[in-house]
């Protein structure tokens, strides 16, 4: 604000400058513009906290340091570990190519997705990619515009759910439903099925297997999740309505208050928007199945990538 208020007064002094302007006026600018300038170099620290964060610019530290680091969680087809435990997904390319524009190196930090924004808040990485904007989050990170939608959708055992036809028979004190600990889903299930008791497990494989085993009545599932799964188990699995219950919008979060950088980040968005790239990568990874003999099954390497995420 000091330095705000210094340069509105030298902006203001320059332009009442005249020939009938007397030497005083003139001294007093000059010393304005010194002050000013032995000022600068220490702008970002007297900022800091600046609700508005006019000097500091992660992308600007992106830059002096040459390597992006990109916070993310493990959920398909997003982030998704292959047969040989390397990443893959539509975020990996997403952010890659974000990377790539920006002429800097990219670096994962695989996060427990329940203490993401804390370890966001604590300068691990300088970007989430793939979270859902949720209110709530919106007091912790800025969020860009969004990049993606995706339905969210119900897995039904077949058995638990005999005679369950309605999102109402779902909606009982009776019902269990399972999703991630930390996701998204789970507001989505509280506002949708109040009534019912929400289950929360750590990996998606955990969900998976809750579901399948009949420990729970049904799960949550974005995206693509829901055929992997009933493909997996199609005996025992099923989805019980064809529409989602709900949709997420997925953006990328930074730290509150870095306006230069929610502008780099929104600028890149719209324009792989309008350039289509975005949209291609969008339909190859949630409209076809192309990759799935990319992704890891064998028990050890997805015990691994999990174990990588906590």
């Amino acid at each position: 604000m000091a330095v705000t208020a210094l340069l509105r007064a030298v902006r203001i002094g320059i332009w009442s400058i005249s020939p009938e302007a007397g030497f005083m006026r003139r001294t007093c600018l000059v010393w304005g513009l010194v002050i000013l300038a032995l000022m600068g170099s220490n702008a970002r620290v007297m900022a800091h906290g600046s609700p508005w964060g006019l000097f500091e610019s992660v992308m600007e530290e992106v830059q002096d340091r040459g390597t992006l680091r990109v916070g993310l969680g493990l959920f398909e087809p997003w982030s998704m570990c292959d047969t040989e435990g390397e990443l893959i997904g539509f975020d990996l390319d997403m952010m890659r190519k974000l990377a790539d524009d920006l002429e800097v190196a990219v670096e994962w930090v695989p996060s427990n997705w329940t203490y993401i924004i804390p370890s966001l808040l604590a300068e691990e990485f300088d970007v989430i990619t793939g979270m859902s904007i949720v209110p709530t989050r919106s007091l912790s990170v800025n969020f860009t515009v969004p990049y993606n939608h995706s339905g969210v959708f119900l897995i039904a055992h077949r058995e638990r759910t005999t005679g369950m036809e309605t999102l109402a028979d779902f909606n009982q004190a009776t019902v269990l439903l399972a999703t991630r600990r930390g996701f998204s889903s789970i507001g989505f299930l509280e506002n949708v099925f109040p009534a019912a008791q929400i289950v929360l497990f750590e990996t998606d494989t955990a969900v998976f297997q809750a579901v399948a085993s009949g420990e729970v009545h049904a799960a949550a599932a974005f995206a693509t999740t829901r055929d992997t799964w009933v493909q997996a188990s199609p005996e025992t699995l099923y989805l019980p309505f064809a529409e989602p219950f709900a949709s997420a919008v997925d953006a990328l979060a930074v730290r509150k208050g870095d306006l230069d950088t929610l502008n780099v980040l929104n600028s890149w968005i719209a324009a792989h928007e309008a350039n289509g790239w975005l949209a291609q990568r969008r339909q190859y990874w949630f409209e076809t199945r192309e990759w799935a003999d990319q992704v890891a099954t064998d028990p050890d390497t997805v015990a691994a990538c999990e174990e990588s995420f906590q």
